[in-house]
């Protein structure tokens, strides 16, 4: 058993006039969705993202097929919607998530993300970004072609690679992490990141306050700093864990400096 502190906070922002993110914290099952389309209804893909895991949340048990099947659900009805609704074509939406599973007998986190909302890890002091970005600008960043620093300024930034409501299926990145106490991780939109750097996102998760302040602290930062999309957090405290023995853990390696 996962016990954890759980805050949440969510705003369309200064620019948009209505929020196309949605989100899940129920138990131990996090999840944030970006909704895409505009009136193509991305505020509808992103609820039938979290309507699946409102259901995989109900479950007493949970293994990592579990969860790799409602992201299926999920992607098989976003495209039975664009099919029945007129003017949905193109609709689309990420997701990030964290979901306590059980594998090989004992409670693990399975982190899995599609598009680029992303998973924070701050962990023993330091700020970790678990999930890739699945983006242009990320692909050339990595591909050399422009550098990290560059990235910002790119105008192609906002365009993903990878999206549910696609055909085929997009494959996800996921990871399984051991529960550690005292670990916090951070679920957001690309409204968070796209306003404050990782540095004040470092300095916000540092202290000691409540999980529920850090969420409504960070949002309003983000709209504060100019609220150009929509914004959304999800603040995830580990603050207890049943057994100490996980030891498998695919997160990535942060490399030696």
């Amino acid at each position: 058993m996962i016990a954890v502190d759980v805050g949440t906070a969510t705003s369309a922002g200064r620019v948009r006039s209505r929020n196309e993110d949605d989100f899940v914290a129920l138990g131990s099952v996090f999840v944030v969705a970006d909704g895409m389309g505009g009136h193509a209804a991305g505020d509808v893909a992103s609820r039938l993202v979290t309507k699946e895991f409102t259901r995989l949340a109900a479950r007493s048990v949970r293994e990592p097929r579990d969860v790799a099947e409602a992201l299926g659900h999920a992607n098989e009805a976003i495209l039975r919607h664009t099919t029945s609704h007129a003017g949905t074509e193109g609709m689309g939406t990420t997701a990030v998530g964290l979901v306590a599973v059980e594998a090989a007998g004992v409670d693990h986190w399975l982190a899995f993300n599609v598009g680029d909302s992303r998973l924070y890890l701050f962990s023993g002091g330091a700020l970790q970004q678990v999930s890739t970005d699945h983006s242009e600008v990320e692909e050339m960043v990595l591909a050399g072609t422009i550098t990290r620093e560059e990235a910002p300024a790119y105008a192609r930034r906002n365009i993903v690679t990878r999206s549910l409501g696609s055909d085929p299926q997009p494959l996800p990145d996921q990871w399984l992490l051991p529960p550690t106490l005292g670990d916090r991780f951070l679920l957001c939109s690309d409204g968070l990141v796209g306003e404050l750097a990782d540095t004040v996102l470092s300095a916000a998760l540092r202290g000691g306050r409540s999980a529920q302040d850090v969420a409504d602290d960070l949002v309003a930062a983000a709209v504060a700093a100019g609220g150009r999309d929509n914004i959304t957090v999800v603040i995830v405290d580990v603050v207890g864990v049943a057994g100490a023995d996980q030891d498998e853990d695919t997160r990535p390696r942060v490399a030696a400096s």
